[in-house]
Formats: C-alpha cells, structure tokens, sequence
C-alpha cells in the first residue's frame, strides 16, 4: 500500500467496483466459465422472446403462403405454402385502436422502393405533411419494399426510421425493418392469405 495521498478516483473506484462485484449474480463471481440454468427456465427459441406459433391455429391452409401479423405481441409471423420456409420478424403496430384494422385479408400488389402518399386521414392530422415522397428517397416512410393489402391504404411496409420498429407508431400499416421486408417481399406472393389480430 502506498504511503501518499488517497485520491478521490482510487476511493470511488474501489467503492464502485466492490459493489458491483456484490451486485453480481453468484455464478458471475465463480472461477468456473459453466453456467447450468435452473430447471424452471424457460427455453426461448430466439433472443427477440418472441413465440414460435402454430399456423393451424389461424388458417384452414397455406395456400399461396400465410401470414400472420399478431398487433399484440408486435411480431409478423409467415409460413410458406409448402411449409419448407417460416419467419418472425419484428413489427411497428398502428398508434391507436381507431387506427388499427383487424381481420383476414391478402397481399394484391408488390412494390420495389415505393413512393408514400399521406392519405386523407394523415393529412387531416397532419396538414404539414408532404404530399408525396418519392421511391428510394432516404426519408421515405414506406421503405424499400411494399405489399397492398386488400384493404385500401393498408400495407406491410419497410420503414427507414428503425425506432418505429417494436411500438405502436404507424397509421394504420404494419411496418418491418428494411433488411426484413426485402426477404418477405420475395417469399410472399400476390395472393397470400395475410390475417390481423
């Protein structure tokens, strides 16, 4: 030990590190390297906790391929028709319960770089808005790839603002990371059964 002053840093860094050494779990503070998780812990099937479901559960078939976009647990889930192929992606969810449709429906158009227009609605709320923005802007709120849904102005898009994604953001579509849309893009089809709930 050293006969000179204390600093103040050598006094907090000792006071820090002792208490993160108590806050740390005992199997942290071991000198072995194993970790056996208890009995009682449940096995997850990917680091997102998202559930792997049943696509029985929601379709009579996979014709054309099914999707599944779940509004509650914020995931979109889709099986190919042959069932060799099945994805979980992360969602943004409409902002409101009044924005949010619900129901069976199924993609009619695809689109590559999509131009986004603010419909009616969005332009009532948000009169600032532009009117267009143009496919493969950097900006563009529906990102790199499109699919319509039957329903009018109701789309699973891709989104440029990652921070959308896990929250109730959107204006009624359901939207997918950039990177994440591209592939369900080539999986679906015109005519995948697409379900809301």
């Amino acid at each position: 030990m050293s006969n000179g002053p204390i600093s103040r840093r050598a006094v907090l860094g000792g006071v820090v590190g002792a208490a993160s050494l108590a806050a740390m779990p005992a199997f942290a503070q071991s000198d072995t390297t194993e970790f056996t998780p208890p009995a009682s812990a449940t096995v997850r099937n990917n680091v997102s906790s998202f559930r792997m479901l049943r696509w029985e559960d929601y379709f009579e078939n996979t014709r054309n391929g099914a999707i599944l976009a779940d509004t509650t647990s914020r995931a979109l889930h889709f099986w190919s028709e042959d069932l060799s192929i099945y994805r979980l992606y992360p969602t943004s969810v409409p902002l409101s319960e009044d924005l949010t449709r619900l129901g069976r429906t199924e993609i009619v158009k695809k689109v590559v770089n999509p131009s986004w227009r603010p419909t009616p609605a969005m332009r009532l709320r948000n009169p600032e808005w532009p009117d267009v923005v143009e496919g493969g802007a950097k900006d563009n709120p529906m990102g790199t790839r499109a699919m319509h849904l039957s329903w009018t102005y109701y789309r699973i898009h891709g989104t440029h603002d990652t921070r959308k994604i896990g929250r109730r953001s959107s204006n009624g579509c359901i939207g997918l990371y950039n990177e994440h849309v591209e592939e369900l893009y080539e999986f679906a089809k015109i005519g995948t059964q697409v379900l809301l709930i």
